[in-house]
């Protein structure tokens, strides 16, 4: 079944969904899976953006074929050599032999590196180069370790469409609409936001470089490598990217991460968020971290100012799921946040200290004296200390 539709005269949409997938990256779970974005111009020159995941080659090779409807394929541009954009490179060369593959050099060493093969045409483009299409003209931006060192973005002027690579992507298949301002979807950003931090958030300055080069632009299209297309207002999705990139806190409020193996940890966690609640805090969220994927808690990281680990110490170290997540934040580079640490241990309460130790390795952390330790479970005093914690969150954020 064919899934072709036209953008704006001169550009249509070949890409596919992929509902079979639950772990992106074997890692990540997505409960509505994702597309794979591509596109062809049709002009005096036809050009294909990019290509797809190879499970879904031949829907891909339909929707070239039905868009071409008997032309030739003379371009290919390829801005990301991640396999889930250019796995089915080869299978369109074999069908179009004569097109000419074009990128820069750090792709054409990634070409060679994944197929082994010799390309028989090819364009080398650096910063700004540009492809006459015929009414179209493509000018080429390289965006490098957005997220991989070889991406690049692609303008085209007449339309003031930008072609993003896997920036402003998100998880998620289509279903038939295209555009984000076609759908009623709450949760989209919320998505887009787990997408950009757990792929591309290691990279906010590499991000932010890339917004510079964007200056001045005229963009009314933007189109990425994954989820819906952006057009007319995208200053949801801009501004997201801008904060995240800069490692800026969305929303000034509190998070709750929790490991509990009996349910006392858990109890200091409830009682905790109950006094900021009463303290007037709002939007409070709380998350078990063996009961929630990562993926989600690195997300909320992102998003907000404070975050409290609440922890027991487990074969003297810390809760095996809390320290991958401790680790995860270091690799994507998580910073300028405040946190707060309860700890708990029946005879030796020692991982509020680790917990110390990598929260202070993160860039400009705040990390609130008023620790917490729980000696199995909660004492009157301890409530008194929560007391007190809450207190000195409240008037952190409220700063």
């Amino acid at each position: 079944m064919k899934f072709v539709n036209e953008i704006y005269e001169g550009l249509a949409y070949v890409g596919v969904n992929d509902r079979k997938t639950t772990l992106f990256e074997k890692y990540i779970p997505i409960s509505n899976g994702v597309s794979y974005n591509s596109y062809l111009f049709l002009d005096d020159k036809t050009c294909l953006m990019d290509t797809v995941e190879f499970d879904f080659t031949r829907e891909f090779l339909a929707n070239i074929k039905d868009a071409l409807a008997g032309r030739n394929l003379d371009y290919l541009v390829v801005q990301h050599m991640e396999p889930d954009h250019c796995a089915a490179i080869e299978e369109v060369l074999l069908r179009y032999p004569d097109l000419t593959i074009v990128s820069n050099l750090a792709v054409f060493k990634m070409l060679g590196q994944f197929f082994g093969f010799e390309i028989k045409n090819k364009l080398v483009v650096k910063e700004n180069d540009t492809l006459d299409l015929g009414k179209h003209m493509l000018k080429f931006i390289l965006a490098p370790f957005v997220h991989w060192p070889e991406v690049m973005f692609t303008y085209e002027a007449t339309t003031g469409t930008l072609f993003t690579a896997d920036a402003f992507g998100s998880f998620g298949a289509l279903s038939g609409n295209l555009f984000y301002d076609e759908v009623n979807e709450p949760n989209y950003l919320n998505e887009a936001r787990r997408y950009y931090t757990n792929i591309v958030g290691k990279y906010g300055q590499n991000v932010l470089n890339a917004f510079k080069k964007l200056e001045g632009l005229e963009l009314n299209y933007l189109c990425p490598l994954h989820g819906y297309l952006w057009r007319n207002d995208f200053s949801a999705i801009l501004n997201m990217y801008k904060k995240l990139a800069s490692y800026e806190a969305i929303d000034k409020e509190v998070v709750l991460i929790y490991a509990s193996m009996y349910g006392n940890t858990e109890e200091a966690a409830n009682i905790l968020a109950n006094m900021l609640a009463k303290k007037g805090l709002k939007n409070i969220k709380a998350y078990d971290v063996s009961l929630t994927d990562k993926t989600y808690l690195i997300s909320e990281i992102f998003r907000v100012s404070h975050v409290v680990f609440l922890a027991p110490t487990y074969n003297n170290a810390m809760y095996p799921n809390l320290n991958s997540l401790l680790v995860q934040m270091e690799n994507l580079n998580v910073s300028n946040k405040t946190f707060a640490i309860v700890e708990n241990g029946t005879w030796c309460a020692t991982c509020g200290k680790i917990l110390a130790s990598y929260l202070e390795n993160l860039r400009n952390s705040i990390i609130l004296e008023s620790k917490v330790t729980i000696k199995s479970s909660l004492s009157d005093s301890n409530i008194d200390e929560l007391d007190t914690l809450a207190e000195a969150l409240k008037a952190s954020i409220e700063e």
